[in-house]
Order: C-alpha cells, then sequence, then structure tokens
C-alpha cells in the first residue's frame, strides 16, 4: 500500500470525523490508533500510547495553564478595562483617536493574554459600545476589533508558538522573540491604515470635543495612566526576567500567575467570582490544549512510522519537481484554507506531522516559518466565511452590526496581514533579527 494512499485515507478520515462535529482530540487519536492496529496489528496499539509519554517530559506545557491564567485574571478582574478608560482620555481628542486607542488596547491584551479571545471579549464588550455612541463607523470599527485581537497569537506570550515550539522542537524563547517584530509592524500597519481613513473623512471616527476632555482633571488622566500600564507593567517584569536569566520560563508564567493575581488583590477587584471564572476558564483552554496535543502525538507517530514524510517529500521535490518557495507557498494556502473551518491548535497538530521536516529539508528556517504560520492563522481567523472571530463577532455584536457588516469590515485588514506574511517571506530578518540578537549571532 503506497504512502499517498496511506496519507490520503489518514486525512481524509479524519476531515469527514471532524465535519460529524466530534471532539478534535478524539477525531485525531481514534485515526491514528485505527491506522496502527489496520497496519501492523494488535501489537502496534503501544506505538500510540508510547509516543503520548512524551508529554510528560515536556516542560514547556506547564506554561500554558498560568500564562493563560494570567491573562483571564486581569481580564475578569476589570484590570484591563483601565487600558480602554487610559486611551479614551488620552487620544480621544485625535481623529481616529478611540480606534487607534482600541487598537492599541488590543496590542497590550495580546501581551497579557496569548491568545486572541480575551482581546476580542474585551474589545467587544468594552470598546465598541463607546465607540458606536462617539458616532464612529460601525464597520469600521468591527474590523479594527477583530483584526486587533487577532494579534494575541503572535505577540508573546503567544500560546499557538508554544505549541508550535513543542511539536517543532524549537525554543518558545526563540519563537518569542521572533513573533514581536512582526506583531508590532502588522499593528504599524493596522494603525496606518486607521489613522488614513480617518483623516481622508473624518466621519468615520470623529474626536472627543475638547471641553469634554479639559473637563477632566489632570490628576485622573495621571492616575488613569497608572492603573493602564499596571498590567503592561507585570508583562515587562516576567519577560524581563526570564530574558535576564533570572528565571525559567516555567517560572516566569507562574510569576505573571501570581503578579495578576496581587494586581486584582491591590486592586480591590479580587473576589469569589473572579476567582472561579478565571480558574475554570484556564483550566478549560489548558485541557483542551493537553488532549490536542495527546491525540497529535497518536496520529504522528503513526504518520512518521509509514515513511510518509519522505514519501511526500519526495513526490513533492522529484516527482512534481516543485521549488522550495513553490512548495512553501503552497503551505501557506493550505494552512489559510484549513483555517477557515478549523482552529488553530487543531489545523497545526493535523499538518506538522508533514510540514515541519518538510520545512527543514527545504533548508527553511524553523523558527521563522512558525512566524509565517501563525499569520496564517489570524488570516484564517478573519476569512469568510467560517473565521473563527467572525462568529465571536457576530455574538458579541450590539444588533445593528449584521453579519454582513462584520464580513465587510475585515477585508482591509485581511490584506495588510497579506502584506505583512509576504514581507516576511522575502525579508526573513523581520522575524529572525530579535532572535538572533539575543542568541549572539
Amino acid at each position: 500500500m503506497s504512502s499517498e494512499f496511506i496519507t490520503l485515507f489518514m486525512f481524509a478520515s479524519m476531515l469527514l470525523l471532524m465535519a460529524t462535529g466530534q471532539r478534535v482530540f478524539g477525531v485525531i487519536g481514534f485515526v491514528g490508533a485505527v491506522a496502527a492496529l489496520w497496519l501492523w496489528g494488535k501489537g502496534s496499539a503501544e506505538l500510540p500510547f508510547n509516543a503520548s509519554i512524551q508529554v510528560m517530559n515536556w516542560f514547556p506545557l506547564i506554561t500554558v495553564p498560568f500564562f493563560v491564567f494570567m491573562g483571564y485574571m486581569l481580564s475578569e478582574s476589570g484590570i484591563a478595562s483601565n487600558l480602554y478608560r487610559m486611551f479614551h482620555v488620552w487620544f480621544g481628542g485625535l481623529r481616529g483617536g478611540l480606534a487607534l486607542g482600541t487598537m492599541g488596547l488590543m496590542v497590550l491584551i495580546s501581551c497579557m493574554n496569548g491568545l486572541s479571545v480575551a482581546g476580542m471579549a474585551i474589545g467587544a464588550t468594552v470598546a465598541l459600545p463607546q465607540l458606536l455612541a462617539r458616532g464612529y463607523d460601525k464597520r469600521m470599527v468591527t474590523g479594527v476589533i477583530q483584526g486587533g485581537s487577532s494579534l494575541g497569537i503572535l505577540l508573546p506570550p503567544s500560546i499557538v508558538l508554544v505549541l508550535y515550539a513543542m511539536i517543532a522542537r524549537q525554543p518558545v524563547l526563540q519563537l518569542w522573540l521572533a513573533g514581536i517584530v512582526p506583531g508590532l509592524l502588522m499593528a504599524t500597519l493596522f494603525t496606518v491604515y486607521i489613522w488614513w481613513r480617518c483623516h481622508r473623512n473624518p466621519e468615520l471616527g470623529p474626536a472627543i470635543p475638547a471641553e469634554e476632555l479639559a473637563a477632566i482633571p489632570r490628576a485622573e488622566k495621571l492616575k488613569l495612566l497608572t492603573a493602564g500600564l499596571l498590567p503592561l507593567g507585570i508583562f515587562g517584569a516576567i519577560m524581563g526576567l526570564f530574558m535576564t536569566g533570572v528565571t525559567s520560563l516555567v517560572e516566569s508564567s507562574v510569576m505573571g500567575a501570581v503578579l495578576a493575581t496581587l494586581a486584582a488583590l491591590v486592586t480591590g477587584r479580587l473576589n469569589r467570582t473572579v476567582l472561579e471564572e478565571t480558574t475554570r476558564k484556564s483550566l478549560a483552554v489548558s485541557c483542551m490544549f493537553l488532549w490536542i496535543i495527546l491525540g497529535a502525538l497518536c496520529f504522528s507517530a503513526v504518520y512518521d512510522g509509514l515513511g510518509a514524510v519522505r514519501a511526500i517529500e519526495a513526490l513533492l521535490l522529484n516527482t512534481w519537481d516543485l521549488g522550495p518557495w513553490e512548495i512553501l507557498i503552497m503551505m501557506m494556502a493550505s494552512f489559510i484554507i484549513l483555517g477557515i473551518f478549523l482552529d488553530d491548535t487543531a489545523m497545526l497538530v493535523i499538518v506538522a506531522p508533514l510540514y515541519i521536516p518538510l520545512v527543514r529539508s527545504l533548508g527553511f528556517d524553523p523558527i521563522w516559518f512558525g512566524v509565517l504560520y501563525t499569520i496564517t492563522c489570524q488570516i484564517a481567523y478573519i476569512t469568510p466565511p467560517f473565521g473563527y472571530n467572525l462568529f465571536l463577532m457576530r455574538a458579541m455584536a450590539p444588533p445593528e452590526i449584521s453579519l454582513g457588516d462584520i464580513y465587510r469590515s475585515i477585508w482591509p485588514f485581511f490584506f495588510l496581514m497579506i502584506a505583512t506574511m509576504v514581507l516576511i517571506m522575502i525579508f526573513p530578518q523581520i522575524a529572525l533579527w530579535l532572535p538572533n540578537l539575543y542568541s549572539g549571532r
């Protein structure tokens, strides 16, 4: 039986079972275990089981619940909402100032949580009502929140990059550093676009009247500035301790969770409800990641044991005679297509057994490829008709914002993400400069 046929069978079976609504981790692990039994008989059941034991030695996995806890603690306690109030006061006097402030809010939320859902929730519940009440164009601001919230999976402490690091066997810190400049570049492109649109058409983002801002005492403005920068101070502390070698990656994640809890306590926002919601959501997200990784290891152990990766590599390089860049572009396109239907975690664990070894054999840097993969996840999040962020926005947006508005709002940010990815493909040092600088290369 050819490797190509087995590849087609395993991936087709997995996608078919996912279409039935079954859990992603169950589908991935089930297909891997059944394929092993089918190909090698009863004793092969040990293969996927032994592969899953590798998780016990993946110490970076311990960081996931702590970083998720840190983000949810700052979000659920309301500390993160101070960020928007700070931007409201300090930038509201500019044309489109609140939209620019919302983008700043999205960047800072990304540095707190590492997921896109937290930024979307805060943007849709805190920023969106204020923007609409101030007369901002509903399509523009809907796109701002959706595009900005996707930055959470590119900027550290990105949970997606942690997962990629474990699967690709790459240093987490190198991937986090690689995501900083591309993430800030993308945020800058978003900001320039917002400013340009509001500068050309002030009705899209009217400024807050000067007399309203003048009525706010300077002491309150300074207090808001201090309160708003508290979450950023927490992020700076844990990253500084980690990069200087004072704490390990796991210790830094614990430090982040502790500092976020202390911040909620000191500001008087910590109570039983906040602690219960934070713990429950952190547990749900962490368990989801663990089960998906277990299922992925079962699947990849069988797939790699078949030698299918080498067969696909020979097919692309020798039979089809494709060049490295042509293959890379095919990978990026497949990520975007898959991401329309699957979440980022499921998408990675499905194709990682095939793509990551192929990336190495083509001579590409796996760190650089990890950044490109993450950007394709961002693009998939906002791509109609099934982008993840589109439906989150539909669930959280007020009734006057229709699904058609949400779809139309996202295209400028879609093309800006594509532009960012193309720039990083042409100039790899955008992603690799900071990791190389830190490692002394």
